[in-house]
């Protein structure tokens, strides 16, 4: 499929498609499938269509190529988000036509498939922090009926999710625009997808840029701390801020500290006593827990967090809370279940193979405590998402070294709380060669879309005009 063999997409007007942003016209916008092995090692496993979309270059006269995105998961879709996000890139997209595509496994792309909205609406809502035998047995029975489901829905698909064949899906579909060499545009897992694209066709990397990045040279447990850490992080500047604003508007706690410590006893008391919420639906610890996380992505989202746990003190109203929780979960207003979650353990399970046990959840548990007292239980316990999982992994999937590709920006935000900062450095030391790191000194998951005008002008130089920021660069 890069031999040049690679037929063209048939671009169309595209069908439905998520509302952009206002003032934004979808009416240039043009959608494809482009089809690819099943297995690159097989070529008569047969093939899967890639769903694409492109929103092609304003300046045409000074049109640089394509330039593919991947907004992260690994589980979430390309298509959709940039159909909504293109706002946010106008300024690449006088030179570049913008492509999202949905990976393998993913949305429209041959989704991963296990159980149905309602058999999820159980999932999201049962104890993730299990704290009896009883409770213990029931999560483990929960894991494997999921993992059994995935399995009878997709079995033919699992074993080749991962990013070692999404690499070369990136490489399919930059053969097929006709670029000679990826422009590429990650976020999040989009870094580890980048980076291991480099790894695997360094000659083939054009322009890369790798925002909110993960150090892949981690273990899932040492990832799974740190990422902890990063979470705590954040819902302590959460809470400085919230408690600056004073007793009336935040009656959380004094400072951060306070405010953390305060959410956390909100949370833990969802165990014993969900709050019933204006959706029917009640709030329980673990939609709780995913609810405050979701809000610690972006700093835009911190009023309706504090808001959400004022209506849980105040009202015993859970209802914000759980909204916050169904757009994490990818959970749509009329009930529906986009594969998110699905994706997200098929790709997981299939780039590694760490598989832990109740007694390395328990061994590790003091760990993730100290690392986030809010936090750290659910996820020690998320250690468990590949256990007993029908494919294996592969290892391969970690490798981003690539010191003969083009240059590569790294972008790195010191208030991420997914992908914290001492990731995007070791990912500049993993690549090796011309990488080159630009740091934000800010708030939230990854850098450009903060809209911080910093970096979106060294970023842009170096997307638009190959300009790498000096050494060192850093922005506030």
């Amino acid at each position: 499929m890069t031999d040049g063999t690679v037929p063209k997409p048939e671009w169309k007007r595209c069908t439905g498609l998520p509302s952009a942003g206002p003032g934004t016209s979808q009416a240039r916008y043009r959608c494809a499938t482009l089809k690819v092995p099943l297995d690159y090692a097989d070529s008569a496993s047969g093939t899967i269509d890639l769903a694409l979309l492109k929103i092609p270059a304003t300046d045409t006269g000074r049109r640089i190529g394509s330039l593919l995105f991947n907004f992260g998961g690994p589980g979430g879709d390309g298509v959709d988000t940039l159909a909504q996000a293109a706002s946010e890139y106008t300024s690449l997209n006088t030179r570049y036509d913008l492509i999202g595509f949905d990976p393998r496994g993913v949305g429209r792309s041959a989704p991963v498939t296990c159980v149905d909205d309602r058999t999820m609406d159980q999932i999201t809502a049962e104890d993730d922090t299990p704290d009896t035998t009883a409770e213990e047995a029931a999560y483990l029975a929960r894991r494997a009926s999921f993992a059994k489901a995935c399995e009878t829905g997709s079995g033919k698909l699992l074993p080749h999710v991962g990013t070692l064949s999404a690499a070369r899906d990136l490489d399919a579909i930059r053969a097929a625009v006709g670029d000679p060499k990826l422009n590429y545009f990650g976020i999040s897992y989009g870094t580890w997808l980048g980076g291991n694209y480099a790894h695997q066709m360094p000659g083939n990397v054009g322009r890369a840029v790798l925002d909110g990045a993960v150090d892949t040279r981690l273990n899932t447990a040492d990832l799974g701390l740190q990422q902890a850490a990063g979470f705590q992080h954040a819902l302590l500047d959460f809470g400085a801020a919230c408690a600056r604003l004073g007793a009336k508007s935040c009656p959380l706690g004094a400072d951060g500290r306070a405010v953390a410590a305060t959410t956390g006893k909100i949370l833990a008391g969802l165990d014993r006593r969900p709050l019933t919420t204006t959706a029917g639906r009640r709030l329980t610890q673990s939609l709780g827990d995913t609810g405050v996380a979701a809000a610690l992505y972006t700093r835009q989202a911190w009023p309706y967090l504090a808001q959400g746990l004022v209506d849980a003190v105040k009202r015993r109203d859970g209802s914000l809370l759980l909204m916050l929780a169904d757009l994490q979960n990818g959970r749509k207003p009329g009930g529906a279940y986009d594969n998110l979650t699905a994706a997200n353990t098929a790709i997981t399970c299939a780039d590694g193979t760490d598989r832990y046990t109740i007694a390395d959840v328990r061994r590790l548990m003091p760990e993730f405590r100290e690392a986030s007292p809010v936090f750290g239980p659910s996820m020690a316990w998320g250690l468990l998402q590949c256990t007993g999982w029908p494919v294996k992994g592969d290892d391969a999937a970690r490798l981003v070294s690539a010191p003969a590709a083009a240059p590569i920006l790294v972008v790195g935000n010191t208030g991420d709380p997914a992908t914290p900062y001492a990731w995007a450095s070791a990912l500049v030391k993993s690549l090796g060669g011309g990488a080159a790191l630009l740091t934000l000194k800010g708030e939230g998951h990854g850098a450009y879309d903060t809209g911080n005008a910093c970096v979106r002008r060294a970023v842009d130089a170096y997307l638009l005009e190959g300009t790498l920021p000096a050494k060192g660069a850093t922005c506030d």
